[in-house]
């Protein structure tokens, strides 16, 4: 249980109980014995950052909060602040949770019960603004309390998909002291959609590149994990295949069918590709393949006299630990996606040291350059025509343009390795936790010497 101090009317201090605490943690960790209990910081600094995220949900808002947190608590020294977290913003995994680390869960429970006091605490709300207080859906509410001005400053941490805020969340980012978004382009669309310039800073998303480094695994076996959906498999040919990688929700946003015709309409079987699809349900059932099957009858594709190239689905879980060996085993990483707040698929891929060719708008133009990766042009703007964001705009990815450099990397793969070489070394000297959390610390630092 973690407890936070509160300023009451009166001008004195009490403690507040968070009475929809989630009973997560204390039911499912086990491993975690009292002989285990971090040992204490001889002298706490007396100032709080209380950063509430989906951090057991296993979402792109869950591993963005990790790596910042992770990101803190091991590359900061001496810091002015003490770290807690709390779970908020999107549901729970238990799947998610045991795939974690030991070393992560371990810190998670530390940092869940760390104290704060509210008139010394910045907190951090990092998930959707409709998860803001009040909440637009049934969550832990962010800030805890109703008084935004409670605490020494709290901020909020999002970005979207497409060129607009909605009116309803240019509310809620005015409310914050400041909004952290990832992107120039972030920067640019949430003031012209009415946040308060002086609010906006962009906080450029860190990637861990100690743990996605292709010099520390071995490649995972995807022939053994992925379903077959549709082509025949080239396991009996004496050449190695060229593997295409995609990791994605299945949902429209992504781009899956830009990918899949694309892809089938470029490549054969004789060409010696495959397509593996890491994927999962985003509002909808399992049945990738039949899915991928009714795509391709209605899509009028044709198909190749000597057949389909292979497109192979993984639907089960892969741990967090494994990652890294999911990227070894594959050529490339391509996302032909409409919209991007950030990317963490592209920026884990290309700190693994794969070339990755994904849609140059939105998140990915903040990294993807033509040295390290292959950029895909937008072919036109399109209207969302369904769900929350329903009349804003997104990309359209260019089908030709796609299938031209999905081409280009299997004919040079020299070419191909060098810009897998150097979004590595972009990604350590942009992104890496140590330099993410240097601009992360100056931030809150700046925060509480003008509050002090």
């Amino acid at each position: 249980m973690i407890n936070i101090l509160i300023q009451n009317g009166y001008g004195s201090l009490c403690f507040i109980t968070k009475t929809t605490k989630p009973t997560f943690f204390q039911s499912n960790l086990g491993f975690f014995h009292q002989t285990q209990k971090p040992n204490p910081i001889s002298k706490p600094p007396p100032y709080c950052v209380l950063w509430m995220a989906p951090f057991l949900s296993g979402g792109g808002y869950s591993s963005e909060s990790w790596s910042y947190i992770l990101a803190l608590n091991e590359q900061v020294k001496n810091p002015r602040f003490k770290l807690a977290i709390e779970h908020h913003g999107d549901l729970q995994s238990l799947q998610f949770w045991e795939g974690l680390p030991h070393h992560m869960r371990n810190l998670a429970v530390e940092l869940y019960n760390t104290e704060c006091r509210t008139n010394e605490t910045v907190v951090i709300c990092h998930s959707e603004p409709g998860a803001w207080y009040p909440p637009l859906f049934d969550t832990l509410p962010c800030p805890p309390t109703p008084g935004y001005g409670d605490f020494m400053a709290v901020i909020g941490r999002t970005m979207f998909e497409t060129d607009r805020v909605s009116p309803e969340h240019v509310k809620r980012c005015n409310r914050m002291d400041f909004v952290w978004v990832p992107t120039d382009f972030h920067v640019s669309t949430f003031i012209r959609s009415g946040v308060d310039p002086a609010k906006v800073l962009k906080i450029v998303q860190p990637v861990d590149v100690g743990f996605f480094d292709p010099f520390n695994c071995d490649p995972l076996d995807l022939a053994s994990i992925g379903k077959l959906v549709l082509g025949l498999s080239n396991m009996n040919s004496s050449s190695k295949e060229f593997v295409f990688l995609s990791v994605f929700k299945w949902e429209y946003r992504k781009g899956w069918d830009v990918l899949l015709k694309a892809y089938l309409e470029e490549f054969s079987k004789a060409d010696g590709v495959v397509l593996y699809l890491l994927t999962n349900p985003y509002h909808s059932d399992r049945d990738f393949g039949n899915k991928i099957v009714n795509f391709v009858e209605d899509s009028d594709l044709e198909k190749p006299d000597d057949g389909w190239a292979p497109v192979h689905v993984i639907d089960t879980h892969i741990p967090q630990i494994d990652l890294p060996r999911l990227y070894k085993a594959a050529d490339v990483f391509v996302l032909p996606s409409r919209g991007e707040g950030w990317g963490r698929p592209l920026v884990e891929a290309m700190s693994m040291g794969l070339p990755v060719i994904a849609t140059n708008w939105s998140g990915p133009t903040e990294y993807l350059t033509e040295e390290n990766g292959y950029p895909l042009p937008v072919g036109r703007m399109s209207e969302v025509t369904e769900g929350p964001f329903k009349g804003h705009f997104w990309a359209e990815p260019s089908v030709d343009k796609l299938r031209a450099l999905m081409r280009l990397v299997v004919s040079n793969v020299d070419e191909a390795k060098a810009k897998g070489k150097q979004a590595r070394e972009d990604m350590i000297q942009r992104f890496s936790p140590e330099t993410v959390a240097g601009i992360v610390t100056d931030h809150i630092k700046d925060i509480l010497s003008s509050k002090i």
